[in-house]
């Protein structure tokens, strides 16, 4: 499914109305250019989940975990060079967990099964055209 997201808060929305579809366990792999709206998705899905915190960027911590309704574990993996350091970092532990939601930025894992895909592309003001693949919205 395309969707055409002409505001941040229409991002907002789109992402609020995927996270209402989830039930755990889903691993979500956002794609996209830089500054296309990945983490910017990923501050929607966790409004809607319920997380209280302010969502960043976790480029230098490789992955952060937020609580709410279901624990949204949001990676971003720019700076991974090679698959293998994730397992080294123990970043693996989380997929498909049961009681939460990964939220994948630039994924570098193999494998994955329970994948929702979401392609984001546009930059700076223009609008965002955002493909949805493996969720029924």
């Amino acid at each position: 499914m395309k969707f055409v997201c002409k505001t941040l808060e229409d991002t907002y929305a789109l992402a609020q109305k995927l996270a209402r579809t989830l039930k755990g366990g889903e691993i979500i792999l956002l794609t996209g250019d830089l500054g296309a709206g990945k983490t910017a998705f990923t501050k929607g899905l966790a409004a809607a989940l319920g997380v209280k915190e302010v969502v960043t960027s976790p480029t230098f911590t490789f992955m952060k975990s937020y609580k709410g309704r279901l624990t949204l574990h949001h990676y971003d993996m720019y700076r991974v060079t090679d698959a293998s350091e994730l397992y080294e970092l123990g970043l693996e532990e989380y997929l498909g967990d049961k009681e939460g939601v990964c939220a994948i930025e630039w994924n570098k894992f193999e494998d994955l099964k329970n994948v929702i895909n979401v392609s984001i592309s546009g930059s700076g003001d223009a609008p965002r055209e955002i493909e949805i693949q493996g969720a029924a919205l």
